[in-house]
């Protein structure tokens, strides 16, 4: 008779402790991200023991080097959002109440984790994120500076995405695979999307050797699985009929 997986479920609840705390001291300065650094350590290990994840002295160094390499790139970010969208008044409003931003900042923390092959734990973060957000971004995947990600929730980005600089996508816009199978998992399955491209609501994108090329704008509602030359403007036709309702 196989033996019953043991499986920590409730450590689900001090992952999510664990990662707002995180978020909290990825955008303090660099003295108060020290203190707050020391103070998760304890909670840090104790999570990744019972996970299993491995962590070691030498990879919680490095993991604490790259949550205080953040706050850089996070204002990109906050700024990005700032920049693009005409509803935001101030960064600091950004910061506070924009889901999109959470949902990135919650990336870039557990792509850190990721990348030092830190199991299970990165994905619990993303995991988080997807159910304060409605954005699930794997940790895996890869994103350039200044990223923005509008109204946020229904975007997926899938594992072995490639988005470069200055990206803007809208809610419910999908990068993923084209096909769904477990003899794929290391293969590249979900597109590129180059510098400088606006994807609005509601597109999918499939395929991992599909790449939208730099400038573009990939209108609503479109279904790509082919790559699109720079500079190209993508849309979706459709006819609508409005009539009198009351009308023969």
């Amino acid at each position: 008779m196989q033996e019953t997986l043991q499986i920590p479920f409730r450590f689900k609840e001090k992952v999510e402790d664990l990662a707002k705390e995180l978020f909290y001291c990825a955008l303090e300065t660099s003295e108060a991200q020290d203190q707050l650094l020391n103070s998760i350590k304890e909670q840090f290990f104790y999570v990744s023991q019972a996970l299993d994840c491995g962590v070691c002295n030498t990879k919680w160094e490095q993991f604490k080097a790259g949550v205080k390499a953040l706050k850089s790139k996070l204002q990109l970010d906050a700024e990005a959002a700032y920049n693009s969208d005409p509803a935001a008044k101030s960064v600091r409003e950004v910061y506070l109440a924009y889901p999109g931003f959470y949902a990135i900042a919650m990336y870039r923390l557990s792509h850190i984790l990721w990348q030092l092959d830190i199991p299970v734990l990165p994905r619990m973060i993303s995991e988080y994120a997807h159910g304060v957000t409605g954005t699930d971004i794997h940790p895996g995947a890869t994103i350039g500076d200044s990223f923005f990600i509008d109204h946020a929730t229904g975007v997926v980005i899938g594992e072995t995405a490639v988005i470069h600089n200055n990206v803007i996508i809208y809610q419910g816009v999908t990068l993923g695979g084209i096909k769904v199978e477990k003899a794929l998992e290391n293969t590249k399955r979900h597109p590129t999307i180059k510098d400088n491209v606006t994807i609005y609501a509601n597109a999918t994108i499939l395929g991992g050797d599909v790449v939208i090329g730099e400038g573009s704008v990939i209108g609503a509602n479109v279904w790509i699985t082919k790559s699109i030359p720079e500079q190209s403007l993508v849309t979706y036709k459709s006819d609508i009929k409005i009539i009198n309702k009351y009308s023969k």
